[in-house]
C-alpha cells in the first residue's frame, strides 16, 4: 500500500514525510482493517514530526483523524461488518484496568496508545483499528468534512466542557484553527457570546462568518470579561493574556498537547478562584457525544483538501496558519 512515512523528526520545512510502498496490514483478534478515504491534518502531527512530542519508535505513519470503510474483519469482531463507514480518533486504546480507566478517566490511562504515535495512523491507504475504539460516522457528513471531527471536534468539545462555560455566558477562544472553528459552532448552539482572539486576518474573517461577537488579538481589550476560555495555541504567553480578561471563578482550559513555557505572572491574576487547567486526550464518551451533537446541530466543517503526496505541504501551510478551518488528506 502507499503511505507517507516519518523516519526522522525534523522541521516540516525540510519535508520529512516520505511517500513509500509498505506492507498492507492484516487485522488480528478484535481488529478491523480500514480502507482510508480521508485523514485530517492536526497540530499534534506537526509536533510529532518536529520532535516536540517523543515518538516511541520510528519509522511511523502518523495521522489520527481517520475516516474510511472497513474492508476486512479480524477474528472475534462482532460489532462491525465489512462496508461499515467508521472513524478513528487520537485515542487508539486503553488498558481498561488501571485506576483511571475504572473511574471513567480513560483519557488519563498511563498505558493508553495513540493513533499515529504508538501505532501507525491514517496517512496511508489502509490502517488497523480496534473494534471498541472506532466510531460510526454520521450519515450527513461526507468523508472530508467528517475527518476534522475526530480530533479537532472531540478535543474542542472536551475543552469546552472543561472550561465550565454555561449557555448564555461569555466564552473566549484563543487561536482559531481547526478545533476552534468546530467549537464556536457548539458554543453558538448553546447561546454563548463568543470572543475570538487570533493574529491571522483570514482566521478573523472566518470567526466573524461563524458568528463571533468580537474578534481581535490576544493583547486587545474585548470590553468585557470571560466566564470561561479555551487556549488552542501552543504559546505560553497567551495564558497570561487570557487570565487578564478571565472573570473571578472562571476557568481557562488549555487544549494543546504541547505548550511553550508560561511566563511568570502576579498572583492577583489567578486570585479570585480562577482556574488554569490542561485538556488531556479524550474519552470514548467524548467522541460519541461530539459525533451525536455534530449531527444534531449540524456542525459544518470547513476543509482544504490535499492529496496524500502533498502531506508535507499541508503541514507547512498549517504551521504558517494559512489553513482556513481544517486541512484534510484525500485518498
Amino acid at each position: 500500500m502507499r503511505a507517507v512515512v516519518l523516519h526522522e523528526q525534523m522541521p516540516i520545512e525540510e519535508n520529512p514525510l516520505q511517500m513509500e510502498d509498505v506492507e498492507t496490514p492484516q487485522p488480528g483478534n478484535g481488529e478491523v482493517r480500514i480502507k482510508v478515504s480521508a485523514c485530517g491534518v492536526c497540530h499534534t502531527d506537526l509536533h510529532e514530526i518536529e520532535g516536540d512530542i517523543t515518538l516511541p519508535s520510528l519509522p511511523r505513519i502518523i495521522g489520527h483523524q481517520v475516516v474510511g470503510t472497513i474492508d476486512k474483519i479480524g477474528e472475534k469482531v462482532t460489532r462491525w461488518q465489512e462496508g461499515d463507514r467508521v472513524g478513528v480518533p487520537w485515542l487508539y486504546s486503553t488498558c481498561e484496568e488501571c485506576d483511571f480507566c475504572k473511574r471513567g478517566l480513560e483519557n488519563l490511562c498511563e498505558n493508553a496508545k495513540f493513533t499515529g504515535k504508538d501505532v501507525d495512523g491514517g496517512f496511508a491507504e489502509y490502517m488497523i483499528g480496534l473494534e471498541d475504539f472506532i466510531y460510526e460516522i454520521p450519515e450527513n457528513f461526507p468523508d472530508l468534512q467528517a475527518a476534522p471531527l475526530l480530533c479537532a471536534g472531540i478535543i474542542g468539545y472536551r475543552a469546552l466542557r472543561l472550561s465550565e462555560v454555561q449557555p448564555g455566558q461569555n466564552l473566549g477562544l484563543y487561536g482559531f484553527g481547526s478545533s476552534a472553528h468546530v467549537t464556536i459552532q457548539i458554543a453558538n448552539h448553546w447561546g454563548c457570546n463568543v470572543y475570538v482572539f487570533t493574529r491571522s486576518d483570514e482566521h478573523r474573517r472566518h470567526a466573524r462568518e461563524l458568528g463571533a461577537k468580537w474578534v481581535r488579538g490576544s493583547e486587545d481589550d474585548p470590553g468585557d470579561t470571560m466566564h470561561g476560555s479555551i487556549n488552542f495555541t501552543p504559546a505560553g504567553k497567551v495564558v497570561i493574556d487570557a487570565l487578564r480578561v478571565l472573570r473571578r471563578g472562571g476557568t481557562l482550559a488549555n487544549a494543546g498537547i504541547y505548550m511553550s513555557n508560561i511566563p511568570p505572572f502576579n498572583y492577583d491574576m489567578l486570585y479570585g478562584e480562577r482556574t488554569i487547567r490542561s485538556v488531556t486526550n479524550s474519552t470514548r464518551e467524548d467522541a460519541k457525544e461530539l459525533l451525536d451533537l455534530a449531527a444534531e446541530i449540524p456542525i459544518r466543517t470547513s476543509v482544504e483538501a490535499y492529496s496524500l503526496e502533498k502531506a508535507n505541504k499541508a503541514l507547512n501551510m498549517l504551521k504558517k496558519s494559512k489553513i482556513r478551518g481544517s486541512a484534510v488528506l484525500k485518498l
